[in-house]
């Protein structure tokens, strides 16, 4: 891979406690990694002269890239729709259901590069997604396509669903597989895509959709075949709404913190979205174990979930990252607005002095990226993997707050979309503009799919 130089950009926000801020910083990056950084009179003229690339990024905040630690990609097609838009989560689920078994591999393909896109525009570099329904032959390997196609560094989660309405479950039967044909592709996606190395662009994790959409022995199942293979993480929803408490309760005796302890769901390789419903005793659960959350804020409060309790699980050392949940419970994938909100929901029901602006970045950043076990991202430091972002901090939404604290401004203040993103050493967003890619036409193909699924189920 050719070599990059980002040079002279007004700071660099490294989330690296020993250097946290470098005014002036210019960062030296070759084969994907960081190699060097600069401070501004130590920017020696050989290295810029023998770069294969130069980038000035002066105006510039460079940050490490957002990472996002829960999404439903293939839910872009079905934001605001009629019928789904004032519903609690099982209520929301039983509209959407009918319109998502409308799925083909193309509308997954076209989704993903949509939510993709949308991420990347607000200074995600790397994300995981959650797919746990597969009708008409679409398949977890139309996401990884899309990845590919722009460069994002993927966690694809290959999810299920086996516990139909006949059998007790929520979602359609048409919708849900068998059993043995989903350990079957589990094993196939594995072996075919994963990479478990430093620096890979693409790991498979398994993700059983949920405690009410999946038998016990799935769950089991499934987390033993992860384990067989490195770094193969697991993923589910646990805990996000008090209907699922009752279920849990009155199904399996059990709270849900509980039955996933029971199954061999926790762990420093599991992560949990949502987690919104748990007390003190399963908060230490989740820090003695090594267990992640994925916090989902604008999906919580756009369901009336609840709020999750962040500031007592960081206290207790829990892993918790950033999730921008999916894009049909947001509806938005802008991960920066995400950061945002998670601080000024804690401070809602806390107070401003219990959550700070530094915390909202360090949970998009290296929260995220231990809770997804990538302690090579998260932060700008020499031998950290190469997902960098700047932002422009003479804009009219900056102007005042920048000035003042580049860090907090990034928060604050309003951030229509970023400027650059590189991803493992590779420029993907420049000036604002996604390299290599007809935005206007992916947008019009994805308005025609949309559309066609939802007409084909009406109010």
């Amino acid at each position: 891979m050719p070599s990059l130089l980002l040079k002279h950009a007004d700071v660099v926000l490294t989330m690296d406690a020993t250097r946290p801020r470098i005014a002036g910083g210019s960062i030296l990056i070759r084969d994907g990694w960081i190699v060097q950084i600069f401070d501004p009179p130590d920017l020696p003229p050989a290295v810029e002269a023998t770069a294969d690339e130069v980038l000035d990024a002066r105006g510039l905040a460079l940050l490490p890239g957002l990472i996002n630690t829960h999404h439903h990609f293939y839910q872009t097609l079905t934001r605001a729709v009629p019928g789904a838009q004032d519903q609690k989560l099982f209520d929301w689920l039983v509209r959407l259901y009918p319109i998502w078994g409308e799925l083909t591999d193309e509308a997954v393909y076209i989704s993903s590069l949509t939510a993709m896109a949308e991420l990347i525009r607000s200074g995600c570099t790397t994300s995981s997604d959650h797919l746990y329904l597969f009708p008409n032959d679409s398949t977890l390997d139309a996401q990884i396509r899309a990845a590919q196609t722009l460069g994002m560094r993927f966690h694809a989660t290959r999810g299920s669903m086996s516990l139909g309405r006949s059998q007790g479950g929520l979602p359609p039967d048409h919708v849900v597989q068998a059993e043995a044909d989903i350990l079957r592709d589990c094993q196939r996606v594995i072996e075919q895509y994963h990479d478990p190395q430093p620096g890979s662009l693409l790991r498979i994790a398994l993700a059983p959709c949920s405690p009410f959409s999946v038998t016990p022995q799935l769950m089991r199942e499934t987390a033993r075949l992860a384990r067989a293979y490195p770094n193969v993480m697991l993923h589910t929803h646990v805990a996000e709404t008090a209907d699922e408490e009752d279920f849990c309760l009155a199904r399996f005796g059990k709270r849900p913190a509980a039955y996933m302890h029971e199954l061999g769901w926790t762990g420093a390789d599991v992560w949990w979205a949502h987690a919104i419903f748990l007390n003190d005793a399963e908060i230490r659960l989740l820090a003695e174990t090594g267990t992640g959350v994925a916090h989902c804020p604008a999906s919580n409060m756009r369901l009336g979930s609840g709020i999750c309790r962040v500031r007592a699980m960081l206290d207790h050392g829990v892993k918790v990252g950033i999730g921008v949940d999916g894009s049909a419970s947001n509806d938005t994938g802008h991960i920066l607005n995400e950061a945002r909100t998670a601080v000024l929901l804690q401070r809602v029901q806390l107070g401003a002095e219990r959550f700070s602006v530094a915390e909202g970045l360090q949970l998009a950043t290296r929260g995220s990226a231990a809770v997804l076990g990538r302690d090579e991202l998260g932060v700008l430091a020499v031998g950290k993997a190469a997902d960098i972002i700047g932002v422009n901090l003479h804009t009219l939404a900056m102007s005042g707050g920048a000035v003042h604290d580049p860090l907090a401004a990034l928060l604050l203040c309003a951030i229509e979309r970023v400027d650059l993103s590189v991803i493992h050493g590779r420029v993907v967003l420049r000036d604002g503009v996604l390299q290599g890619l007809d935005l206007p036409a992916l947008i019009a193909r994805h308005n025609a799919i949309a559309a066609d699924m939802v007409a084909r189920h009406p109010l």
